[in-house]
């Protein structure tokens, strides 16, 4: 039986944290034995923002690295540069005739973009959409594993497909966003500030590059408080963080009696020590952290290996994108 097309992609800005590999990398690794999966680095993509591109090559090594170092596996799921497969260009040019002015412009993303750097508002922002969807459509693929700020995108991904079947004739099955619901995790920011970041807020966000000491001092300044005021109380959100990271790494034992230390906690009887909780936590994170950190730089250092897996993930990217784009080719030329 064929299996559904699964199209994933990550720009290679900044370096990966504990939130992309719980809320991404890790769905990977089930899903390369569940579908036919594409994952691509999104070199093009971070054109539209950091046009500097002296760093630009380490970077892309660093998150294929990464990534496999993750449980990606080569040898199920084509990891690719989206530079590398040339067809996507073709496609972006052609959808670029079914895109509209007005509607690249109401879009989220653009208008934020417009706001934060306005100094910047480049073509390529405003016909990110347009490219995204075509990352998408090369492979014809029907599941993209998004979260809720890029449903928009995803959006007109579906009407640029739907408009090109209805101009051209049926090439483009619909693609939706999906995910494992209750598996996502939403990882903050260690100060209690918005989520983790690639690039922002370095000291509250775990690197999955960062060193044991680094991640230890990290942790060890988590924000926490004097304590629950009563018994079963409600944890602020800072304080579940500190838990949703233990039960992500920790033996439900620990997470166990750190929680019952919590809820029966009262003011002027508190039995939860957050120093305690964060030396533990700090200790099981650097253990989770390590061997990926490990094997991401024996990786980075073995430029060959790393080239030909990257040349092993374009050349199957490729070889579905030459298909889809005959297909397109023969539907708009003739």
């Amino acid at each position: 039986m064929t299996k559904e097309v699964v199209l994933s992609g990550i720009r290679p800005t900044g370096f990966l944290h504990l939130g992309n590999y719980f809320g991404a990398m890790r769905n990977y690794v089930r899903m390369q034995d569940d579908y036919d999966c594409y994952f691509f680095v999104a070199n093009w993509h971070s054109l539209t923002t950091h046009p500097d591109t002296k760093e630009l090559k380490t970077a892309v090594r660093r998150v294929v690295a990464e990534n496999i170092a993750c449980g990606v596996d080569p040898g199920k799921a084509a990891f690719y540069v989206q530079s590398d497969v040339p067809e996507i260009a073709e496609l972006y040019l052609y959808l670029n005739m079914l895109a509209y002015k007005g509607e690249l412009e109401k879009t989220t993303t653009f208008k934020d973009k417009v706001r934060t750097q306005p100094d910047n508002v480049n073509a390529g922002l405003l016909t990110y959409p347009v490219l995204q969807a075509a990352d998408i459509l090369i492979h014809r693929a029907v599941k993209v594993p998004v979260g809720k700020d890029q449903e928009q995108n995803m959006e007109m991904a579906r009407n640029f497909a739907q408009r090109f079947n209805h101009r051209y004739g049926e090439v483009f099955p619909e693609p939706y966003g999906f995910n494992y619901g209750e598996q996502l995790v939403k990882i903050m920011s260690l100060d209690g500030n918005g989520k983790m970041s690639k690039s922002e807020n370095q000291l509250s966000t775990l690197y999955l590059a960062d060193e044991d000491d680094l991640i230890r001092k990290k942790i060890m300044k988590a924000k926490t408080d004097q304590g629950p005021e009563q018994t079963n109380a409600t944890k602020p959100d800072y304080i579940e963080n500190l838990f949703t990271l233990m039960n992500l790494v920790s033996t439900t034992d620990t997470v166990q009696k750190f929680n019952d230390d919590f809820n029966n906690s009262s003011l002027g009887n508190c039995l939860i020590r957050y120093g305690d909780m964060k030396k533990q936590l700090a200790e099981d994170m650097v253990n989770f952290i390590k061997p990926i950190r490990e094997k991401a730089t024996d990786l980075q250092n073995n430029i060959e290996q790393l080239e030909s897996i990257m040349k092993q993930g374009a050349d199957k990217a490729r070889a579905s994108a030459s298909e889809t784009i005959k297909l397109v080719r023969k539907a708009v030329l003739g």
